[in-house]
């Protein structure tokens, strides 16, 4: 690949580009085996947080590729209806993505993924390059995009290096799968790319993903703070680590930062972590210092937790006062 990468300032850059593999989801209220209705949704990680931005008001382009066939066109349509800009590639050949996902108890979900060989798998250099020369302030991606074949991964490498070289800021979260890599294959493709790496995001198990150590200190995880001062050794200025229901942590050379999660119903945790990186980047690129940051990814992971869907319940600007602010179980009249 020669072809120059667009500066975040160009004119035609967006907010922030992201790409990856978004599937259908075919969702059911209960046991897949005993039968029943399947809702049909979007899923992707790159694509929930592409959406989340986009309704909280900036630019986005999410790239891809897809099946040629009606659920490759569910998904384009789904996006594009969010207001995301699509650089996509339509594959005659293979099929899009799908995966079940069963509310089998209500405690514990379970997804089954049908992707091995998809259209999305095929996600390549030349399939990012055309958003990559249009530019970007903020590329985000994720561990996923790199797990799911020799072609995608070097996409998410080499687009890591142009956008740093470009002056972007590169956001990169581990979101392991442990169906699609283990976590030593992982090790070894995501931890040279932090060398790119404005801001790492994960959550407090996958830190061991890109760095290593232990030390004990107080009020961390084993290992946590010796592992989040070797990524900040690395050159990275953010390390961005969710808790889930104890909230997050942000990390960087002039110490850390703590946000407790939002108080709400939770019913359906799935794109909880992907909305919570959707608020940390949208309040980045609205200049918002680091607990502002914080304070808005926990108001959109709320969001996420106590609606249904990966990505439906994400606020546009104006709700971002909902949650906080209202007693829970009132109606606005």
């Amino acid at each position: 690949m020669t072809a120059a990468v667009g500066h975040p300032s160009a004119p035609g850059a967006v907010d922030l580009l992201t790409f990856g593999e978004s599937m259908v989801s075919l969702r059911s209220a209960g046991p897949l085996s005993a039968g029943g209705a399947l809702g049909m949704h979007v899923a992707g990680a790159e694509s929930n947080v592409a959406v989340g931005v986009a309704r909280l008001g900036h630019s986005v382009t999410w790239a891809g590729v897809v099946g040629a066939d009606p659920h490759g066109e569910f998904i384009l349509r789904q996006l594009r209806a969010e207001g995301v800009r699509l650089e996509h590639r339509a594959d005659a050949s293979r099929r899009t993505g799908l995966m079940f996902l069963e509310q089998r108890t209500a405690d514990v979900t379970r997804a089954f993924y049908y992707r091995s060989g998809s259209a999305g798998s095929t996600l390549c250099p030349e399939d990012v390059e055309p958003a990559l020369h249009a530019g970007a302030r903020i590329l985000h991606l994720t561990g996923i995009t790199a797990a799911l074949s020799p072609e995608s991964r070097k996409a998410v490498e080499y687009a890591a290096e142009q956008a740093a070289g470009a002056g972007a800021v590169v956001s990169i979260d581990v979101n392991y799968r442990s169906k699609l890599w283990s976590r030593e294959e992982a090790r070894k493709v995501l931890a040279p790319l932090l060398r790119h790496a404005s801001i790492v995001i994960a959550s407090d198990d996958e830190l061991g993903l890109v760095a290593a150590g232990t030390d004990g200190a107080p009020g961390a995880d084993p290992g946590e703070s010796a592992m989040v001062a070797e990524i900040l050794g690395l050159g990275v200025r953010e390390v961005v680590v969710k808790r889930g229901a104890a909230g997050a942590s942000v990390h960087t050379a002039e110490g850390r930062w703590d946000v407790p999660a939002v108080p709400v119903t939770s019913i359906d945790t799935i794109g909880a972590g992907d909305a919570f990186t959707a608020g940390y980047l949208s309040a980045l690129l609205d200049g918002a210092d680091v607990p502002g940051r914080l304070e808005r990814g926990a108001l959109t992971g709320a969001f996420a937790v106590s609606t249904a869907g990966d990505w439906e319940g994400l606020p546009n600007r104006s709700e971002l006062a909902l949650l906080g602010t209202t007693p829970s179980g009132t109606t606005q009249r």
